[in-house]
């Protein structure tokens, strides 16, 4: 039996290989059909020409168009928002590079969620094709777009904007801003906003002989259509430059975490020479930063002058308790809540004269902003018990009423000629009901992450984290994912699908035109074929050990002795709390008379208590049950799960069980 099982696992080993080989030959025998067209390409180009003749096709268009289409084609540097107006995401921009030559895009894409579907917007006037660029959402609902960069097709000339746009999400109409004074040309920069500013921050210049990483700050006031840059003390200490940072909104500035950077170094060239002198070389060293800082925005008085900048100062945070280890690249967060959440990123671990060894992360993230902490989300499987069970003391006057609701609702279906089908009631049905569409196909769920990768793009609308994209390398060779995926912040439950497509041939030199020869190296052959993943990606050997930081392994480090850092001295918080499989909904139900007192103390403090209506009450009371309910929740489900495992369905107050008991039941 192992005999013939051998047999049957070396000729399914053999017809394999010999299926790769011929899928290589085809692959080849391709490249080198568009390979003369590639090669044709002169970098000798003139970029002004070419972006000329993008305008003169623009202009053709009279005027603003939406109409259905297929999702965006693979593309990598877009930038993704939901879009301050509707239930929608927008998508602009991005490049592709498929080995020989690059392509860059200036299609608004938008998503609409509740329908799924894709529309295009065509414009007469909108942003020329890049990537690398950054927007923001404002606080009046618009989005703020600045800066990307351009290439030939080789990527022989490069090419920075320094043009800033504005885009009406509900019309879809671009403006482009002139100003007299605003940032230089730039792309991997990031912006946020704050109050009716606009704030941008680093990046970096490519003039692909050197690279510049910046570290100035600009501020752009939508009130008088201003840019200021805010010249700090010499002294002053403020973060160094970088770009591929994340950048958060806060209600008192913004928070900036991270980033990517090249700075000069030292090393040695060559061996050593006699009399012991050894010569040295300049280059140039990656840094992955993992510094905290926050932006302190002060408004100016209200007698000031219209048009008076605001006052700024960068305070440094200590570094974040339970940060991702290894380091990564390439996992720029996305603001939820008071939260900053990340997916994948890379780590370089090794550089040989063979070239980088990379490691690749398939890890979702929260960061806490207010407690500088990492949380590592993991996903949970849909709870399969039964709906809370009636208490005794009122299951006999529910039963009736129970009865009578699904008398009635097998009466309506039995009218509407449909079979009644019975099924056990659970939470999770609870929680979804049934689509009002009927022609909505109902999109595959995973619970697994998506394949490890790094710069994915992320945007969150409605307590949902969408995945656009992504790049995962191997070999010589680059991976643009040309798909989309969708995770409930709230519960975790899986990773919907919102579309995927194969992906298309790589024309660069790979490893693979390096499998030739004989049919007798069969053997060797497959013993370089790997796993792989959906869509042909292939899958790292190891699985990359992810992991975070524990308190408890972590290395002491010497506290820095920092006058503007800022103050983390723990306060015990009297605040209402959530507990383990309450809703936000349960939450805010339980506990509105609680946060009324909370909102009406502050407005107390600030001598705003009169003139609240309410209904305001009730709007502020629920915004902050809201934001506590969102800062627990990485604590609340691994309570859950602890819950889970020991068989515990739901956590129920004594004191609000008694109130609920009488006679003799109340006084024990």
């Amino acid at each position: 039996m192992g005999k013939k099982d051998k047999k049957s696992k070396s000729a399914e080993q053999k017809t394999r290989t010999a299926a790769k080989k011929e899928k290589k030959a085809v692959q080849k025998e391709k490249k080198g059909k568009t390979k003369e067209s590639f090669d044709s390409d002169n970098e000798d180009v003139d970029l002004e020409a070419i972006r000329a003749e993008y305008e003169r096709k623009q202009a053709q268009f009279l005027q603003v168009t939406e109409s259905p289409c297929e999702p965006p084609s693979a593309r990598s540097s877009a930038t993704l928002i939901g879009s301050p107006s509707n239930s929608s995401l927008l998508l602009f921009g991005g490049e592709y590079f498929n080995g020989a030559s690059a392509t860059f895009f200036n299609d608004l894409f938008v998503y609409l969620i509740e329908k799924d579907e894709w529309r295009k917007v065509t414009s007469p006037n909108s942003p020329l094709p890049r990537s690398g660029h950054a927007w923001t959402r404002s606080t009046a609902g618009d989005v703020y777009l600045f800066g990307g960069e351009f290439s030939s097709a080789k990527q022989g000339q490069f090419y920075h904007y320094n043009d800033f746009w504005q885009l009406n999400p509900s019309s879809r109409e671009w403006t482009r801003i002139e100003s007299k004074k605003g940032p230089s040309a730039r792309s991997g920069h990031r912006m946020t906003y704050f109050k009716h500013y606009i704030i941008l921050f680093g990046g970096f210049q490519d003039t692909s002989q050197q690279t510049k990483y910046l570290q100035d700050l600009w501020i752009y006031d939508c009130h008088s259509y201003t840019w200021f840059n805010p010249i700090l003390a010499p002294a002053t200490q403020k973060p160094d430059a970088r770009s591929s940072f994340s950048l958060h909104p806060h209600e008192a500035g913004a928070t900036l975490y991270g980033g990517y950077s090249r700075v000069k170094a030292t090393a040695v060239a060559g061996k050593q020479k006699k009399g012991g002198v050894q010569g040295t070389r300049s280059v140039l060293k990656p840094v992955v930063h993992q510094d905290t800082w926050f932006l302190r925005i002060t408004l100016p008085a209200s007698d000031a002058v219209a048009g008076t900048p605001p006052s700024v100062r960068w305070e440094r945070r200590k570094k974040p308790v339970n940060s991702p280890n290894p380091t990564r690249a390439g996992a720029t967060q996305v603001y939820h809540k008071g939260r900053g959440i990340a997916f994948g990123g890379v780590h370089d671990v090794e550089e040989s004269e063979e070239g980088m060894d990379s490691e690749f992360f398939d890890t979702l993230l929260a960061w806490n902003i207010e407690r500088n902490r990492f949380f590592q989300l993991a996903l949970r499987r849909p709870r399969a018990v039964a709906k809370r069970q009636v208490d005794e003391r009122s299951a006999k006057k529910g039963r009736g009423k129970l009865d009578e609701e699904e008398l009635l609702r097998n009466l309506a279906a039995l009218e509407a000629n449909a079979s009644v089908k019975i099924t056990e009631t659970t939470a999770t049905q609870d929680d979804h009901p049934p689509e009002d569409d009927p022609k909505r196909v109902a999109k595959p769920s995973l619970f697994t992450m998506p394949h490890p990768r790094f710069n994915s793009q992320l945007a969150v609308k409605d307590d949902t984290l969408y995945i656009f994209g992504g790049t995962y390398e191997h070999r010589d060779r680059e991976y643009t994912f040309d798909e989309m995926w969708a995770i409930d912040l709230g519960r975790l439950d899986g990773v919907q699908e919102i579309y995927k497509r194969e992906l298309d041939d790589w024309y660069g030199s790979d490893d693979e035109d390096s499998v030739s020869g004989s049919d007798n190296d069969d053997e060797s052959v497959d013993e370089d074929v790997e796993e792989e993943g959906p869509g042909g990606v292939p899958l790292p050997k190891h699985k990359s050990h992810d992991r975070i930081e524990d308190e408890s392994t972590m290395v002491p480090e010497p506290p820095e002795v920092l006058e503007s850092e800022i103050s983390e001295m723990a306060v015990p918080d009297t605040r209402p709390h959530p507990r383990p499989f309450e809703s936000l909904r349960d939450f805010f139900a339980r506990t509105l008379m609680l946060w009324q007192e909370v909102v009406s103390d502050d407005l107390r403090k600030t001598d705003q208590s009169s003139g609240q209506s309410v209904k305001e009450l009730r709007k502020h009371a629920f915004e902050q049950a809201e934001t506590m309910w969102w800062d627990c929740r990485e604590e609340v489900t691994a309570l859950e799960d602890e819950h889970d495992e020991a068989g515990i369905g739901e956590v129920v107050s004594i004191a609000e069980r008694n109130q609920d008991q009488g006679g003799a039941a109340r006084r024990r």
